[in-house]
């Protein structure tokens, strides 16, 4: 067993430190947020993540789980100290590295005896030399030399399904520079380890490219299926049969060929940019980032201008009913969820719009603070359809696949209806009489 300090409570630290707690180990949370520290002693989570508060819950109560403002006392009775902070986008793109920073010259300031210091914040190549150099400076101003060790340790956490990512992981990446931290993360990791997961034991540097990589080529992959679907809309081809024959071919895979209204979330976006900038500080520019990142953007507003192509240009009146605003289901986050562009751009063009979301309604107040004379929250999608002109699918929620169709008289609600995730048929919403409008089918 091993005893454990993630700094950090956010959906990385506090997801990380409960599954590591699960493994066995003894974990406690820090963070100086005193609220969230004392709701997390209260068992109160505060992100929405299936599986995760009976996790949180059952390692609490049986003492392998706690939660301190006190990082002090978290670092002195840990071997391992995880830096799980925020990296918020800088105006260039680059990812802001104050509080991991901040982190690395706290846990220096309560450093007694060795210690493995782990990035599994995301953070640009360089950072854990930087984060190496802020410890050592902080110990020579304490007047003391004291063994330790940078790790990089990224995660792979997919928002909706973290529980199951941490725990059946695809791989594991170590970056380190030393046996001996290399070894501990084993012992870390000792469950995955003896269950056969691949682990990609690499340098610092390395293992910090490697998760901007996967998150920029991924991004890189949806933003390709959408634009091919913008082609196949002028051509006549079908793009869900497109992506199946191209998902076919084990070179391709058919993760992540869905077109959309655009990627969203706490990752894709800020990843894609920052790898970006990193690439043009180095001298090695990557154009396809760049356009990944436009061409991401602009589908967004074509998602509105489909919209007003079918109803109307101005949309001056029209009631329109949201269903979705998170930027994928089985999730509360709408960090960079395509809803933030989209409905803000149709209240512009004069539309009322009826929303409902199974968790998005507490996040979505304040973030559409600034449109909320135009827009109406409802705990029933049926509410929202109620007396709309049109319905808009932007979040494929398990709830919206089953919606009742024939209801639509009943709630004179009109036959209009755009599918923006692709989950229904053109021909059977056809034949029900809706005018129907998904994307590149």
């Amino acid at each position: 067993m091993a005893h454990i300090a993630v700094i950090g409570t956010g959906y990385v630290g506090l997801v990380s430190g409960a599954l590591l707690s699960d493994f066995g180990h003894s974990v406690v949370c820090v963070d100086i947020d005193e609220k969230k520290i004392d709701a997390l002693k209260n068992g109160e989570i505060p992100i929405y993540e299936p599986g995760l508060e009976s996790v949180v819950r059952n390692n609490a109560y049986y003492k392998r789980l706690s939660f301190t403002t006190d990082i002090k006392e978290a670092v002195s009775t840990s071997e391992v100290v995880f830096i799980a902070v925020g990296t918020p986008p800088s105006d260039d793109g680059s990812a802001d590295l104050k509080y991991v920073l901040s982190a690395a010259t706290s846990i220096a300031e309560c450093m007694d005896g060795y210690k493995v210091v782990v990035d599994k914040s995301t953070v640009p190549v360089g950072t854990g030399q930087k984060v190496k150099a802020v410890i050592r400076e902080t110990l020579e101003k304490r007047g003391v030399n004291l063994p330790f060790d940078v790790v990089s340790n990224p995660e792979f956490l997919r928002e909706g399904s973290a529980v199951q990512d941490f725990t059946h992981p695809d791989r594991v990446v170590i970056g380190a520079e030393s046996e001996r931290a290399l070894e501990v993360m084993k012992d870390v990791y000792r469950v995955l380890f003896l269950n056969e997961t691949p682990f990609v034991e690499t340098d610092i540097e390395t293992a910090e490219m490697i998760k901007y990589a996967a998150n920029a080529f991924l991004a890189m992959k949806i933003t390709f299926i959408n634009e091919l679907a913008n082609v196949c809309e002028r051509v006549g081809a079908n793009v869900q049969k497109v992506a199946k024959a191209m998902g076919q071919d084990g070179r391709i895979s058919s993760k992540f060929l869905h077109a959309g209204p655009g990627y969203g979330g706490s990752c894709f976006p800020k990843d894609t940019r920052a790898l970006a900038q990193i690439a043009s500080a180095a001298g090695a520019p990557m154009r396809l980032m760049d356009a990944t990142v436009e061409a991401n953007e602009q589908q967004k507003l074509h998602m509105v201008d489909k919209i007003s192509s079918v109803l109307s240009s101005d949309l001056n009146g029209k009631k329109i009913a949201v269903l979705g605003v998170t930027f994928k289901p089985n999730t509360d986050d709408m960090r960079e969820a395509p809803s933030l562009v989209i409905l803000p751009e149709l209240v512009k063009r004069g539309a009322f719009l009826a929303v409902n979301d199974p968790q998005g309604s507490k996040e979505g107040e304040w973030r559409f603070q600034a449109i909320k004379d135009s827009l109406s929250w409802h705990e029933d999608p049926y509410e929202a359809i109620h007396g709309s002109d049109a319905t808009v699918i932007l979040t494929e929620w398990n709830q919206f696949r089953t919606l009742d169709f024939s209801r639509y008289d009943e709630l004179e609600a009109g036959k209009v209806l755009f599918d923006l995730r692709n989950i229904f048929s053109r021909t059977q919403l056809e034949a029900l009489g809706f005018t129907y409008t998904g994307v590149g089918v």
